[in-house]
């Protein structure tokens, strides 16, 4: 059996799928969809990474209720009427030889807002498609511009449990082999764990094991739900950036505990729930995190921010500090990212046979998704 280590290139076994490679379109919002249908836009935006050649190209946030979104524009998959359009992309993204991921998401405090293009950013108004049914762990709001939320009571925290396992059945029929939990940037779930954003004194507040309860119950109903034979991941925020919030070593308790619920893979991103936060920006500024997390836990992780160079991201899969890295802004400037980091590290790279004529390395022809 060969010793060599794994690098950028190298398939990844999850469950009964496959990885083709370790790179992964990260979730990134487009804020164009219409009572959360996806449109031509979304096929050819997720369509094009898959031809580009990433392992795994994931949708954006797709909210779980129509209240869960973060603006009118979000992607969704609360009704069986969301499952068409859905199927037809991950159809395509199999069809080119990446596995088709969806990231399921409610955004809790952080909902009901105008899209980012929209200046300045402001709570939307019921004439522009806005709702007054934000929720949250507690009542208190990410800033000023946003809503004040309702504290969540059991029968509410309910209701989005049996909204998170329907998505997850719904993604399942759409043809989505892989599902996300999102749990990270300020959202529902990242709410409750962090203590910034958790004042409640009942059995979901205060300790860490107490405020980890409810996202635990979240990820339990997505993993119930979802096909055993296929795996789930979960994004987190593995600290606030903000003195007295989530640090590191929450983190890497957190990842035990989703470790135990049978998560595959933790995607480590950080920060998105204090406006107060200060980040150190740079090149893998958060690939540490996800290098602790995986040594100290043994879960598989997901690196991401600023990770931009072929060279870059191969090293922090050979040095192991992940098992996958996830891309967005790169992939926005260049949906090719993949192929040209395979002739940039010598690897043979997957070609679509219609764009063959224009490959500069050495080619390997591209095939279906197989299983």
């Amino acid at each position: 059996m060969s010793t060599a280590p794994d690098h950028l290139f190298s398939p990844l076994p999850q469950r009964s799928i496959t990885l083709p490679n370790r790179i992964v379109v990260s979730p990134m919002c487009q804020y164009s969809s219409v009572d959360g249908f996806a449109s031509e836009w979304h096929l050819v935006h997720l369509g094009s990474r898959a031809v580009g050649g990433a392992g795994v190209v994931m949708t954006e946030a797709a909210a779980v209720s129509p209240e869960g979104r973060i603006t009118p524009g979000d992607l969704g998959i609360w009704s069986d009427a969301h499952v068409s359009a859905l199927s037809h992309i991950a159809a395509f993204i199999r069809a080119n030889g990446s596995v088709p991921a969806i990231q399921l998401a409610h955004a809790g405090r952080k909902a009901s807002m105008t899209a980012p293009w929209v200046t300045p950013s402001r709570t939307a108004a019921p004439s522009e498609g806005g709702w007054t049914n934000v929720v949250a762990p507690s009542a208190l709001r990410f800033h000023d511009e946003y809503p004040l939320p309702q504290a969540l009571d059991r029968a509410g925290m309910d209701i989005i449990l049996a909204d998170f396992a329907a998505a997850a059945q719904r993604a399942a029929t759409a043809g989505f082999l892989l599902a996300e939990v999102h749990a990270a940037h300020g959202y529902l779930a990242n709410e409750f764990l962090s203590p910034l954003s958790n004042t409640r004194t009942d059995e979901y507040g205060g300790s860490l094991a107490n405020r980890a309860r409810f996202p635990l119950e979240i990820i339990r109903a997505v993993r119930a739900a979802f096909p055993a034979d296929l795996p789930v991941w979960v994004r987190v925020s593995a600290v606030d950036w903000v003195e007295g919030g989530l640090s590191i070593e929450d983190s890497i308790e957190f990842a035990r505990l989703v470790k135990a619920e049978g998560i595959d893979l933790l995607d480590v991103s950080s920060g998105g729930n204090d406006h107060r936060q200060r980040i150190p920006l740079g090149p893998g500024y958060q690939v540490a995190f996800a290098d602790r997390i995986r040594r100290e836990t043994h879960l598989a992780t997901g690196a991401v921010g600023m990770i931009t160079d072929p060279a870059q991201a191969d090293q922090i899969i050979r040095t192991g500090q992940a098992d996958v890295v996830l891309l967005a802004r790169e992939l926005l400037r260049d949906p090719y990212w993949p192929l040209h980091a395979a002739d940039a590290l010598h690897h043979p790279a997957s070609w679509p046979v219609q764009y063959e004529r224009a490959a500069q390395g050495k080619v390997e022809r591209r095939q279906p998704l197989a299983g």
